[in-house]
């Protein structure tokens, strides 16, 4: 087991300086795959919260940052980009212990924060933070695009490189300064964060790094010299934020859960849309919002596809994520597979199939393993068809007709991700439009972060990556001018 390699886990980067925390309340990460504490990181208290919020107010009302350029910003982030490729093994290993994803895969995780800055900084260039326009009543109008201001951005435990990065890389852009809070399961990205920040001079106060819980963090959302949140996390958590912008009408973009629908047409080959299906679900081993865990099924081929997927789940290895030969490894803490064990048993209590798996591997005695579950002749509003389970379950819903399936795969709180298996183009274009769902696959889970991503109903509000991503973090300013304008910033 490799321990987190930064400088100084009992600080909060706050200002630009690594400051003492307010109090000796500390956080301790515990590996997934050992069940055994990997780190242990200072805890933020409510002191801590007030000194990072004044420290980003400040940077913002005060500082550089929001009256550089974009392209002087732009430069700072290819700075942060070649940092961040640095320290991608260290990253990598950090989130194989933290939330049991396989080492192979965490091996983006530097790489991929680095393309989200160098995609950011080369909108420098394209994006159209001016726009020039013909007023009604003559003149010349502008509308600008400005800095929201202060961001608090919330991270998630699951995939904490990337979905930090996918806040700060266009945030910093915009011009806004930032307080990142990170998880108490899976603190380590935020600190290499701060290091890096530290390490390019970037001004202070432009980023500061804690990390808390709940109630703590609760304090970022209420206070007044926040401008805006940024959360990645439960529909529930989200609801409590979304209530609490609403009522001091901060700006809030809310990425939240899902339960998102395959739906498998009659012409598609069920052995492959098994294969591909089955593989899916390892992705972060299942703990991922977008990921495809309803497949709606045409009645007659839903067992066929079911024992496919069983059959797929016998050969996949399950053990520890630093093996290279694992495929699936544990789930990130001991609450979260007793949540999913909890789900498995309400399957089969509501009279579900379960097809595959559905208990513990015996050979791992330490750890918070599940084996891959998939449950058929599941009913669309059953509960492991209706909630959001974090795990390697999938439910096999049948369907009677294309209509039918459009339907029960738009019966859900949530809209996130979706996907439609067909050989025509065409049927997946037009099945695909009748989804409520913020991204639609064609032939397999598809998620483009760089064209923006988001959900409709319970999965969120506001998109996140891409020119949208951007526009989450501005603000529109209309000027109407009596003439042209000489020199446009």
């Amino acid at each position: 087991m490799t321990a987190p390699n930064v400088r100084h886990p009992d600080r909060f980067f706050i200002d630009g300086e690594w400051v003492a925390p307010s109090s000796d309340r500390t956080l301790t990460v515990i590996s997934a795959h050992t069940g055994e504490a990997f780190a242990t990181f200072a805890e933020a208290q409510a002191p801590d919260v007030e000194r990072a919020v004044a420290a980003a107010r400040d940077a913002f009302d005060n500082g550089p940052w929001a009256r550089l350029t974009h392209k002087e910003r732009a430069g700072y982030l290819l700075a942060m980009a070649a940092e961040f490729e640095k320290r991608g093994d260290e990253l990598a290993d950090a989130q194989s212990n933290e939330m049991g994803i396989v080492r192979t895969m965490a091996g983006w995780a530097g790489v991929g924060a680095s393309g989200t800055l160098k995609e950011y900084a080369a909108m420098a260039e394209t994006y159209p933070f001016v726009e020039k326009h013909a007023p009604r009543g003559g003149g010349t109008g502008y509308v600008v695009y400005e800095a929201v201001g202060v961001v608090g951005a919330i991270i998630p435990w699951n995939s904490p490189t990337s979905l930090t990065m996918i806040k700060v890389a266009p945030a910093l852009l915009a011009g806004c300064t930032m307080i990142v809070k990170m998880s108490p399961e899976a603190p380590h990205a935020g600190w290499v964060l701060a290091e890096i920040c530290e390490k390019v001079g970037l001004p202070k106060g432009v980023i500061n790094v804690i990390v808390a819980d709940r109630e703590v963090s609760e304090l970022i959302v209420r206070h007044p010299q926040v401008d805006k949140i940024s959360f990645t996390g439960s529909s529930v958590a989200g609801k409590k934020i979304a209530s609490i912008c609403g009522e001091r009408i901060a700006r809030c973009t809310l990425e939240l859960g899902g339960k998102s629908a395959a739906v498998l047409l009659d012409d598609y080959d069920v052995g492959a849309a098994a294969q591909n299906l089955a593989g899916s679900l390892m992705f972060m081993n299942g703990q991922v919002c977008a990921a495809l865990t309803r497949v709606i099924v045409p009645r007659a081929r839903q067992h066929a596809f079911a024992e496919a997927v069983a059959a797929t789940f016998k050969h996949i290895k399950v053990g520890d994520p630093f093996d290279q030969a694992t495929k699936l490894g544990p789930l990130a803490t001991e609450r979260q597979r007793d949540r999913v064990e909890g789900y498995i048993a309400k399957g089969r209590a509501e009279g579900a199939t379960l097809v595959g798996g559905g208990e513990r591997p015996s050979e791992l005695q330490r750890g918070w393993f599940v084996s891959p579950t998939v449950f058929a002749d599941v009913d669309p509003n059953a509960t492991i068809a209706q909630e959001e389970i974090f795990g390697p379950v999938l439910s096999v819903i049948p369907s009677d007709s294309e209509e039918q399936a459009i339907a029960i795969a738009n019966n859900s709180a949530f809209g996130l991700n979706s996907a439609v298996f067909t050989n025509d183009v065409d049927a997946a274009y037009r099945v695909g439009r009748q989804l409520r769902a913020g991204t639609v696959g064609h032939n397999g889970f598809k998620i483009d972060m760089s064209l923006g991503f988001g959900g409709y109903k319970q999965s969120g509000i506001g998109r996140e990556g891409g020119h949208q991503g951007l526009r989450a973090f501005l603000e529109s300013k209309t000027m109407l001018m009596a003439g042209d304008v000489a020199e446009l910033a």
